[in-house]
């Protein structure tokens, strides 16, 4: 167990039950809110016991976001064993875990604790040179952008605007643009549902304002909403007490200690030698309650990107002549079977040995990361 000991006197402290949920960000590779938790989530809700009457989950979260469609899910089934449900924020809870966080009763701040805005991306995918890359496009960029077109620019004519538009499409192209909108209207779906379903209810107003300040007024991904702005905003969050506030972040430093988040690997080191590198059982995200834990593990694979032409076209051909004054009669029979051989072994590993010394010699522009057969193992 990670931090078993010090749930136990967090619980005590706050009568409830605390199931932890920490998605680790650490370079180069973090994990996400993701619907695989769900199952773990599960059976640690399951195992709980309440030794008080009232029924009160607390989970401690902390997550740089994910998967919108999952705070949803979470939500829901928390609620089928509890009459209260908390999130307790040690320091990170953004985007998906932000979302996730308007589900709770309340929202329990430390000094250190974020959220952030809720507004969605998507990741659009390109083919170049026969590799692919993911480009991130947020819903909220393009919807600043045409905006920016009517308010700011002040384009009325309709070529005009037209041409813009046109722009636009063949930049994100029309498919992701009607998955934008789709996701755009997901996301307040999500949102409202999510403050709609706390045990206090909160009046229409208040509702947009929180939905329309996280969606759109925040105007960037990365701002950080302290406790403070949390509380302004209309969320319901409490200020912890110091007892309190100090086992909650105690118990961020102990997973913050085991998956290692203050010492990133650097592929620049692990890939001074290599080409490539497999490392096996790579730690990513936590489930953890009193007395079961989950680990996501997988192995991290890394790999050197080079600049290799497009296309290396190779053609060998080997021709070997006798030495003057030798003469094919006096060559002993066996010989020239056994050259010949030789000769169509090297003709056929020539190109591949040059080709890899292409790509060696090759000039490095980064680094890929990829994370191999992730699952959530239990641990005894």
């Amino acid at each position: 167990m990670i931090g078993a000991k010090i749930i136990e006197k967090l619980e005590k402290k706050r009568g409830s039950k605390i199931i932890v949920y920490f998605t680790g960000d650490g370079f180069p590779i973090a994990s996400r809110i993701s619907l695989d938790a769900i199952r773990p989530l599960y059976d640690h809700l399951m195992y709980l016991e309440f030794p008080n009457k009232k029924k009160i989950i607390d989970l401690f979260l902390y997550s740089r976001g994910g998967d919108v469609s999952v705070p949803w899910i979470i939500t829901t089934m928390i609620r089928e064993f509890c009459e209260e449900f908390n999130i307790l924020v040690p320091y990170k809870a953004l985007s998906a875990a932000t979302l996730l966080s308007l589900g709770s009763d309340k929202i329990i701040m430390g000094k250190k604790a974020q959220l952030g805005p809720i507004d969605p991306s998507l990741e659009k995918g390109t083919i170049a040179n026969g590799i692919l890359t993911q480009e991130e496009i947020s819903v909220e960029d393009v919807n600043s952008f045409i905006l920016f077109i009517k308010e700011k620019a002040n384009i009325s004519d309709q070529v005009a605007l037209a041409q813009v538009t046109k722009s636009l499409i063949d930049k994100v192209g029309p498919l992701n643009l009607g998955r934008v909108n789709r996701q755009n209207n997901h996301i307040r779906l999500v949102a409202r549902k999510l403050l709609t379903s706390r045990k206090e209810k909160m009046d229409e107003e208040k509702i947009n304002t929180i939905i329309d300040t996280l969606t759109e007024k925040m105007y960037s991904h990365g701002h950080a909403i302290g406790r403070e702005e949390a509380k302004d905003i209309g969320l319901p969050v409490i200020f912890p007490e110091e007892k309190s506030e100090k086992l909650i972040w105690e118990l961020y430093i102990e997973y913050e200690k085991y998956l290692n988040l203050n010492n990133p690997i650097f592929p620049e080191i692990e890939l001074k030698n290599e080409e490539n590198k497999f490392m096996e059982n790579v730690d990513l995200a936590i489930i953890e309650s009193l007395n079961k834990l989950h680990v996501f593990k997988g192995t991290l694979g890394l790999k050197k990107k080079r600049e290799i032409p497009p296309s290396i076209q190779i053609n060998f051909n080997l021709n070997l002549q006798l030495p003057p004054g030798l003469q094919p009669e006096q060559i002993p029979g066996n010989v020239p079977g056994i050259l010949q051989d030789l000769m169509n072994q090297v003709t056929q590993n020539a190109p591949q040995i040059i080709q890899q010394e292409i790509i060696r010699q090759s000039p490095e522009i980064g680094f890929q990361g990829k994370f191999i057969g992730g699952k959530w193992v239990e641990k005894k």
